[in-house]
């Protein structure tokens, strides 16, 4: 019995160490990320803070190309270097995950647009109800600060008219 307690306690004790075949690196957005796979290749070696077990250092990246063959890369267009690997289905998740972000901006900005064309609608059909009111000729009362009821004049319902007609000129297109 007592050679089975110890075989457990062996086989407890050898499981953290498969856990050590783990990579450990900073992103590029500052986050600490974990994975059984080695670190993209843009993650410069001063961010991988771990290395899987039994892994060696990643084998340099060819330098960059200097500043006389700028033109040439500039007239192949994007298309990454010949030397370095290109990762598999990343640019394909990539590019789906850019494209939703930028489907949800357009829907957002839809949304403000139709939001603001709702108000500028409502503000316009109030507008015009103040215009016809003020065109009518019948008495229109506002309260004061003191919370009393007075009359408008000519010269307040001249001003109050000219504001609603500009409000009408900006929001009624």
């Amino acid at each position: 019995m007592k050679f089975l307690h110890v075989l457990i306690l062996g086989f407890a004790c050898a499981l953290p160490l498969a856990a050590s075949a783990q990579w450990q690196w900073i992103d590029n957005t500052g986050k600490k990320v974990f994975s059984d796979q080695p670190p993209p290749l843009d993650v410069p070696e001063k961010n991988i803070l771990r290395r899987a077990a039994g892994a060696s250092q990643r084998a340099s990246v060819a330098p960059a190309p200097s500043a006389a063959s700028a033109p040439d890369a500039a007239a192949a267009g994007a298309a990454p270097p010949a030397g370095l690997p290109k990762p598999a289905g990343v640019d394909k998740e990539l590019a789906e995950k850019t494209r939703k972000a930028e489907e949800a901006e357009k829907a957002k900005q839809a949304a403000e647009a139709q939001k603001v064309a709702q108000a500028k609608s409502d503000n316009c059909a109030r507008a015009k109800q103040g215009k016809a009111t003020f065109d009518s000729g019948i008495r229109v009362a506002r309260v004061n600060a003191q919370g009393e009821r007075e009359i408008m004049d000519d010269k307040a319902r001249a001003a109050e008219a000219q504001r609603v007609q500009s409000v009408i000129d900006s929001d009624c297109k």
